[in-house]
Order: C-alpha cells, then sequence, then structure tokens
C-alpha cells in the first residue's frame, strides 16, 4: 500500500507540474486540468460509462460527483495518496 500511495503523490505532482508549466506556456494565464479532462485524455468511454451509471443509479449524488469530477486533477489524487501513506507508514519498532 505504501507503493500505491507514492506512485499517487508521485502522479499528482506531475499533474501539478504539468500545469505549472502550461500557464508558464500561456504567458502566466493560470491552467488548471480537472479530474474530469485528464480521465477523459485517458478513457473518454469509461468516463462517459462512469457518468451515465451515475445518472441512473445515484441520481442523488450525480451533483455531488460531478462537482468532484471538476476538481483540479492533482487535489484528489494527492490527498488520497497522502492519508494512505500516513494509514499504511512505517510501523514503530515497539510492536
Amino acid at each position: 500500500m505504501r507503493l500505491i500511495a507514492l506512485m499517487m503523490i508521485g502522479a499528482a505532482l506531475l499533474l501539478l507540474s504539468a500545469d505549472a508549466l502550461t500557464s508558464l506556456e500561456k504567458g502566466g494565464e493560470i491552467t488548471v486540468r480537472s479530474l474530469n479532462l485528464v480521465w477523459s485524455l485517458i478513457d473518454s468511454h469509461s468516463l462517459a460509462a462512469f457518468k451515465d451509471w451515475v445518472q441512473h443509479k445515484i441520481p442523488f449524488l450525480a451533483q455531488t460527483i460531478y462537482s468532484a469530477l471538476a476538481m483540479p486533477a492533482w487535489g484528489p489524487i494527492g490527498v488520497i495518496g497522502v492519508l494512505i501513506a500516513f494509514i499504511f507508514g512505517r510501523r514503530s519498532g515497539m510492536e
């Protein structure tokens, strides 16, 4: 689990640095890639299937999930990675 946490933190840092680099390329105009955009770049069909599933199976949470997909991509990935790292971190020798 620590390896997964490290990979998630690394991915979040890569996404954050890509956003910073794109902002510099555009002359300082802030550019942030949303989780929705990154997911659609990876596999747009699974994103469409997920949105369809949310709309038909759990419509009361649809707006919340769509709002979460609008967050900067590095945010949720990094936060979840850090939480996993803390939960499954090294144990002290006293055990």
